[in-house]
């Protein structure tokens, strides 16, 4: 495990503290805590860095207005603020435990790991909880574990720390707890009643993966811990005066790169899971490499342009109405030296130039380097007059990109009629040069 040595802002002495960035966390804790419990913050901060599904956004506000409480996001008080629009808080982010009974090949908690281990009772994850946002470190909690003694009793643990932090703390800051799979599902909606979000970590995107690297998991009980989550997520929309259930909807995460999944069978997977289970985000999680690793997952991690094209592609999911068969004419992975945006428009060229004037605006936000908010400005200004090209630079498109995509008042692409290959060379990224070590 990484750590390093951080001198006592009062003392001089030196002390053993959490990996980076955790560490400026520990320079505002470490006084106000017992040495014991440092240690296994050290420990199980760390363990907790692989989980990449710990965004906030889509929380709903709230007010402590006529209210007692610590962690609202609306109205007077010390709480941190909050937006819903997708910016992130800061979250305290921990394991409960990295002990497991599971042994999947690619995770560095694996029971057959020498890594070292730790175990927190849900009281210490409150009071840490409490310390750190009361020193404006952390606006929430994200919590996971390894798995102890059985599903249920784990799950039970982790609703043990939100319901103790909601009900005895009145603690109303942002909670995430991460969902056993093989878990009751009556533990599962008691958790959505305490947490804004719940996440199941699907982990690898086919059965025949899990099967492989992690015989303990089953791809069906990861699905139907999801399907508990997004019943109670229709209940409360069906029944207003239900109790609420985890109002920033639920997650997941697939490893890439710990098998050789291609990225088109990534992405049709993420499809299905927005699609049956209205999740709000699929995160993407470049496999790490990890110290005596078995023989059946790489010793080399993936190219990260990997994983940033995934995200890329996702967000067309998402937020543009593509499809997944639209970024791949069949199996194989995104080109890493071209956004998946720009890689559709080459294929396309008969759909393009597009007149900004009249086109429809669902076509305008599939031009390269146009996004959703230009594409609304744009729409916008059309109604008043006529849209020219300094319109486009004024709103800051990424004109070099989008120039051979559209049309205006004023301008018509040059670039209209060269091949597609031309302009792939030409918009392709092209690799930063890296210095050399001295020793190769």
């Amino acid at each position: 495990m990484y750590s390093h040595k951080l001198p006592d802002p009062t003392k001089g002495r030196s002390a053993t503290c959490l990996p980076a960035p955790e560490a400026l966390l520990y320079i505002h804790t470490v006084k106000a805590c017992p040495m014991e419990l440092i240690d296994k913050l050290s420990i199980l901060a760390d363990a907790a860095k692989y989980d990449a599904s710990c965004a906030s956004s889509g929380a709903p506000k709230r007010s402590s207005e006529s209210k007692s409480g610590l962690g609202s996001t609306n109205g007077m008080g010390i709480c941190h603020s909050y937006t819903p629009d997708g910016r992130c808080v800061s979250l305290l982010k921990i394991l409960l435990t990295n002990f497991c009974l599971y042994d999947c090949q690619y995770c560095v908690n694996r029971r057959s790991s020498d890594v070292p281990r730790a175990r927190f009772t849900p009281e210490e994850v409150v009071t840490l909880t409490m310390d750190f946002y009361r020193r404006n470190c952390v606006s929430g909690l994200f919590l996971s574990s390894g798995i102890i003694r059985s599903a249920d009793y784990t799950m039970e643990q982790l609703i043990r720390v939100a319901k103790l932090l909601r009900e005895d703390h009145e603690f109303r800051g942002y909670i995430h707890l991460k969902t056993i799979p093989e878990a009751d599902p009556a533990l599962i909606a008691e958790a959505g009643r305490y947490a804004d979000r719940l996440s199941v970590n699907i982990e690898l995107p086919t059965d025949a993966s899990l099967q492989t690297l992690a015989p303990e998991k089953q791809l069906v009980s990861i699905k139907q811990a999801m399907k508990t989550i997004y019943t109670g997520e229709q209940t409360v929309l069906n029944e207003p005066r239900s109790p609420k259930f985890a109002p920033a909807g639920q997650s997941t995460q697939m490893i890439v790169g710990a098998d050789d999944t291609d990225d088109s069978t990534i992405l049709h997977g993420a499809q299905a899971l927005y699609g049956n289970y209205k999740l709000r985000r699929v995160y993407y999680s470049a496999f790490s490499p990890i110290p005596n690793s078995p023989k059946s997952v790489p010793l080399a991690a993936p190219p990260l342009m990997r994983e940033h094209r995934l995200y890329q592609a996702d967000f067309l999911l998402r937020s543009y109405g593509f499809k997944a068969g639209e970024l791949f004419k069949g199996p194989g992975h995104l080109a890493l030296d071209i956004d998946p945006k720009l890689a559709w428009a080459l294929e396309n060229r008969e759909v393009f130039p597009l007149d900004l004037n009249r086109a429809e605006a669902s076509l305008i936000a599939r031009i390269p380097g146009i996004g959703l908010r230009t594409t609304e400005r744009l729409v916008e200004l059309r109604q008043q007059r006529r849209i020219r090209y300094e319109d486009l630079a004024r709103m800051r498109c990424v004109l070099a990109k989008a120039k051979p995509f559209f049309i205006t008042s004023d301008y018509h692409p040059q670039q209209a009629e060269v091949t597609s290959q031309m302009l792939y060379q030409q918009l392709r990224d092209r690799p930063q040069p890296q210095q050399m070590g001295l020793w190769g």
